[in-house]
């Protein structure tokens, strides 16, 4: 019989975040069959995110709290994952796969003598057997893995289970000590953009993917780079969207030509970039080709706005395909948005 340990970090007002409690849901599903659920938190305080899943169906709630907990480091994170699992006898490890944990837990299951898979989209059992599902070579091929080796650490990508909901209650937690390592990282605070200035978005209800057309020359026969940053940001604001790119378009400042400001590498989608998963997702001035396609496989519904009816897009990769001028389209969409 598996020990499962759902393990989560809180945030910084104490809450878990929806990636978090995607990943309670994949572990809550799991622990329906022939295994046990034990919940591990780390935070400053995890008192509030423990009575916030308290109806989860866990045997118990462990906790690691102070301070020194309440941000990420990876000495610390490693130390009080390791707490956990060893205190909950854990044989599966189930987690959300945020950036503190893909970078912490991996040197936990070391120290543990166990194994770790991150980014998994599926965990099932087939008999007795466990297995999990990951994507390799950017998203074109799908593997299911399954290990004989325990402690199995399985770090949950977001967007891939359904999150968990229920209840709050009064929790009791388990307080467990650790050791604290050297530390040489003192973190004196965290300096964030703007929320205007904000352009990824990974919880918005949609994507908004820019292509290099918008800084190519227009019907007029000029490049109407800032009239494009204007009709963009205007609707990221207006529709708290998460913008992405094509590869074309944010390699052209290196090449010496027009750009987006506000447009980096981090926005790139694709092959070659990130592949989201918000419900819904708007291309535009993008060709539609598979380099582009591929970050676009796990968008539900997909519009694209090009001016050639023979584009990729049209090619059945978009649900809807608007023939026209993204120009005047993201002008008009801004203006009903007021």
């Amino acid at each position: 019989m598996e020990k499962i340990l759902y393990l989560a970090h809180t945030e910084a007002d104490g809450s878990l975040s929806k990636a978090a409690l995607e990943a309670l849901g994949a572990a809550t599903e799991l622990a329906q069959g022939d295994a046990s659920l034990a919940v591990g938190l780390i935070g400053e305080d995890v008192q509030a995110a423990a009575d916030a899943i308290a109806a989860c169906g866990a045997e118990k709630i462990l906790g690691v709290a102070g301070a020194e907990f309440g941000v990420s480091r990876y000495g610390t994170d490693v130390a009080a994952a390791m707490a956990l699992v060893q205190a909950a006898e854990a044989t599966l490890v189930i987690a959300p796969a945020t950036a503190r944990f893909c970078r912490g837990l991996p040197g936990a299951a070391q120290r543990v003598g166990g194994k770790i898979d991150t980014q998994v989209t599926g965990i099932s059992t087939e008999g007795d057997i466990l297995k999990v599902q990951r994507w390799y070579y950017r998203q074109r091929m799908v593997a299911t893995l399954s290990r004989a080796q325990r402690p199995w650490f399985a770090l949950i990508a977001s967007g891939s289970s359904e999150a968990w909901s229920g209840e709050a209650g009064s929790a009791t937690v388990e307080s467990v000590a650790v050791e604290l390592p050297n530390t040489r990282t003192q973190v004196v605070g965290i300096e964030a953009a703007s929320t205007d200035a904000q352009t990824i978005r990974p919880e918005a209800e949609m994507l908004f993917v820019a292509g290099a057309g918008w800084t190519k020359k227009q019907a007029d026969g000029q490049i109407h780079a800032k009239d494009a940053e204007t009709r963009i940001l205007g609707f990221l604001e207006k529709a708290q969207a998460s913008l992405g790119s094509s590869k074309s378009l944010v390699d052209q400042g290196s090449e010496g030509e027009e750009v987006l400001s506000f447009m980096s590498h981090l926005n790139q989608v694709g092959q070659t970039g990130s592949t989201p998963r918000h419900p819904k997702g708007l291309a535009t001035c993008c060709h539609g080709e598979e380099p582009h396609v591929v970050g676009w496989r796990f968008i539900n519904e997909r519009r694209a706005i090009n001016l050639d009816a023979g584009c990729g897009w049209g090619q059945g990769k978009a649900d809807v395909l608007y023939v026209a001028d993204a120009f005047a389209v993201m002008e008009k969409v801004n203006e009903m948005l007021e």
